[in-house]
């Protein structure tokens, strides 16, 4: 019998091994999975799967691509490798290399490929990995095999026992899985797909400069940073209609482009497929972009520059963007502004959004780019507004005190029906016309970056705000939305459904 250290070889390596074993006529059984905190149900299906051949190969979800939600996996991928090593059923194990099995399936050539049955309906993992890989194990000449053994969570176990969470969101999570069913939340994320989004706002590029601090320069107190590489994304309104455009199949994008430096390519090459952009020409002025520059280890921001025409937009340029926007606002069913304050929701957008649009949702930033004077309070009226903390007690001119009863007067003063106010470590608060205020406390486990998070979350629940969801399930979403959106650098990726549903049910487990 090989020792526990013995047994863990590489992808390559134990493809090597089942070759030779295929040659003596061995019969070979393969499992896959995560094995995030083994437990007995994970035992009785590999003890299984192991009287099914003579030599059983057990492969598993390296970290990076284990897409349970930010807290998982609880483990990290060497020692769940050297727990499954330890069983004395298990006669090899490997990290995986990808995100499912196929690529390793076709390397291995198992003849059989174990899975444990499913009862719940649905698609496993809300994925058709399954699929690709019983395909993958029958082009190789063998077959798929359930087990049916007496089946455990891990999620369960770790979210209930394990200390993840703060105590407030293990309570608020223990009372929320009594009352709604991840199939439930799924469900009503999987209900905006038809719904027609329109996206309104400004076109930002964010530029990342990642540098290593070299320290003080010489002669002048000024930092000095060695440049190591630079990555685009598309920031600002493109992000969230990238973000829409996942779950909702008609999307379109109403913005403004400068002449100088437009950066035309570039954007609508990050544009999803299902996205229709409307772009305006800002004569004598650059797409804005935000360059931040950041210490590469730590990902820490040191500086920010802004590219842009800080000004009044021209006459005609405005002129043609309320003109499209006067043309466009009521073939959606949903329009989304992102008012970032830099001068193309003009008083006249903002009347024609507000009086043209189906249903409205609004979010006002504050940077500093607009000084302070980006407030929520412009827009006459909305459906739905979705702010941070910092710009709620900005337009309530209340720098500290309850933001409890901050949002509860805020929400009354906007006069909207639904109205989240997001903070940080602390989740957020929403506040429903009917049923009143709630809070939703944090799922963030680990924070990339926070820039984003608040686009990420207005595009993702406006349209589940549109469709009638609940207000406590609304936070829900929202705090699902924030933690995802937290583990994504600037703009590099959007939010994905499959992860999306599966961070939500590894949650209510």
């Amino acid at each position: 019998m090989e020792t526990t250290s013995n047994k863990i070889r590489s992808v390559g390596e134990l493809a090597t091994t089942m070759a030779g074993l295929r040659a003596k006529g061995k019969k070979i059984v393969h499992c896959h999975g995560v094995f995030d905190l083994l437990h007995i149900g994970h035992i009785k299906h590999l003890e299984a799967a192991r009287k099914l051949g003579d030599a059983l190969v057990v492969t598993l979800t390296p970290d990076r691509f284990v897409n349970k939600g930010p807290h998982r996996p609880a483990f990290p991928e060497r020692l769940r490798a050297e727990a499954l090593a330890s069983l004395v059923c298990v006669d090899y194990v490997a990290i995986n290399e990808w995100p499912t099995a196929v690529e390793t399936i076709q390397k291995l050539r198992p003849d059989m490929y174990v899975k444990g049955v499913v009862r719940e309906s649905g698609k496993r993992d809300h994925t058709t990995a399954i699929n690709e890989e019983e395909a993958a194990v029958i082009a190789g000449g063998g077959k798929l095999v359930l087990t049916d053994e007496e089946t455990f969570s891990a999620s369960t176990l770790i979210n209930r026992f394990m200390d993840v969470f703060t105590p407030e969101t293990k309570m608020f999570l223990e009372e929320f899985r009594a009352k709604h069913s991840p199939e439930e939340i799924v469900g009503y994320l999987q209900a905006i797909r038809n719904l027609k989004v329109l996206v309104v706002g400004e076109t930002i590029v964010d530029e990342y400069l990642f540098c290593s601090v070299m320290g003080k320069s010489g002669k002048e107190p000024v930092l000095a940073a060695l440049h190591n590489r630079t990555e685009q994304y598309a920031g600002g309104i493109l992000a969230i209609a990238n973000h829409v455009s996942n779950f909702c199949d008609n999307v379109g994008v109403l913005s403004a482009l400068g002449e100088i430096n437009s950066c035309e390519e570039f954007i609508r090459s990050k544009l999803s497929d299902n996205i229709k952009a409307h772009f305006v020409r800002m004569p004598a002025t650059p797409t804005i972009i935000k360059r931040r520059f950041l210490e590469e280890h730590l990902s820490a921001k040191l500086f920010e520059v802004y590219v842009m025409r800080n000004e009044a937009n021209p006459a005609e340029a405005e002129t043609k963007f309320c003109e499209e926007l006067e043309r466009l606002a009521p073939q959606y069913d949903l329009v989304i502004v992102a008012d970032y304050g830099h001068g193309l929701m003009t008083e006249r957008a903002i009347e024609i959004v507000c009086s043209r649009s189906k249903f409205l949702a609004v979010n006002t930033q504050a940077n500093a780019g607009n000084k302070g004077f980006n407030t929520i309070s412009k827009y006459p009226r909305a459906d739905y507004v979705s702010i941070g903390e910092p710009e709620a007690r900005l337009d309530m001119r209340q720098a500290g005190g309850d933001l409890r009863a901050l949002t509860e007067k805020l929400a009354v003063k906007a006069g909207t029906k639904n109205f989240i106010v997001t903070c940080g470590s602390r989740g957020c608060y929403i506040h429903d016309k009917k049923a009143g205020l709630c809070q939703v406390p944090a799922f963030a486990i680990r924070v990339v970056d926070r820039v984003g998070a608040g686009d990420a979350v207005l595009g993702i629940t406006a349209p589940c705000v549109a469709l009638g969801v609940p207000p406590a399930v609304l936070g829900f979403i929202a705090n699902v939305v924030g933690a995802e959106a937290c583990t994504i650098m600037g703009h590099r990726s959007s939010i994905e459904p499959s992860s999306l549903f599966r961070h939500i049910t590894s949650l209510l487990k």
